[in-house]
């Protein structure tokens, strides 16, 4: 009887994420999808939430150029970055991104992001919000 000693990809898919793992997250693969799927709408282009708060979200020098305010990612720090706070509804509910409830300040409405893809961001973030 042979016993296995290797692991395969899909045994590392399952483990990765259970042990806390760190990966490289890259912000073309992993960061731009969610915001184009997420936040583009609104944070892009003529979008009401480009035009209100100045923030563009349809590349990497928007997301670090932030607000008409300041910026909304401190590399290394989710937890000091206002782009983290509003999606992770560490914030006021009227200010949470995508707005998604009756009392949002913005006009659009969207669903919240899930849990895997608000620790994707924060891990990008921690990691140094590099433009790789």
């Amino acid at each position: 009887m042979r016993s296995a000693k290797f692991i395969t990809p899909s045994m590392l898919a399952i483990c990765l994420p259970l042990f806390g793992c760190d990966r490289e997250i890259s912000f073309a693969n992993d960061i731009q999808p969610i915001l184009n799927d997420s936040c583009i709408d609104c944070h892009g282009g003529a979008g009401e939430g480009a035009e209100t708060s100045g923030v563009d979200l349809t590349d990497y020098e928007g997301v670090m150029r932030g607000t008409n305010f300041g910026p909304v990612v401190i590399a290394g720090d989710s937890a000091s970055s206002v782009l983290y706070q509003v999606i992770a509804h560490e914030t006021a509910p009227e200010i949470h991104m995508p707005p998604h409830t009756e009392d949002a300040l913005a006009e659009g409405r969207g669903f919240s992001l899930r849990d895997p893809q608000i620790q994707t961001i924060a891990e990008w973030i921690d990691q140094g919000a590099e433009n790789n």
